[in-house]
């Protein structure tokens, strides 16, 4: 039986769910950052990431780490030490973005 595009439906695509999870202005680039770096603080991803705000940061990150594609960990000391990395499921996410920059650097 031949495919019909009136029959179909993007949302029920592994594209679609992909995209959804990476999909906004920063989190590809935050992925990237933990690809790059492994394990990296708030701070240092602000100041990586110019022009981020600390609400943009923080919301982007708790929705990554709801997506379980990044991981935090917190230290239990004063000043309060909070550490980022990539988890399981994100490094899984890394050939995509490999390519993603030989793509980007083959075509700029």
């Amino acid at each position: 039986m031949e495919r019909c595009i009136a029959n179909e439906n993007l949302a029920d695509t592994g594209f679609s769910y992909t995209l959804s999870l990476i999909n906004g202005k920063y989190k590809m680039t935050i992925l990237y950052t933990l690809m790059e770096f492994s394990v990296v603080r708030f701070n240092e991803l602000q100041r990586y990431i110019k022009g981020i705000s600390y609400k943009t940061l923080s919301l982007t990150l708790k929705e990554l780490e709801a997506d379980k594609l990044i991981v935090r960990k917190e230290y239990p000391q004063i000043p309060p030490k909070v550490e980022y990395s990539l988890s399981e499921k994100g490094r899984s996410l890394m050939p995509i973005l490999d390519m993603m920059c030989d793509w980007g650097d083959k075509n700029r």
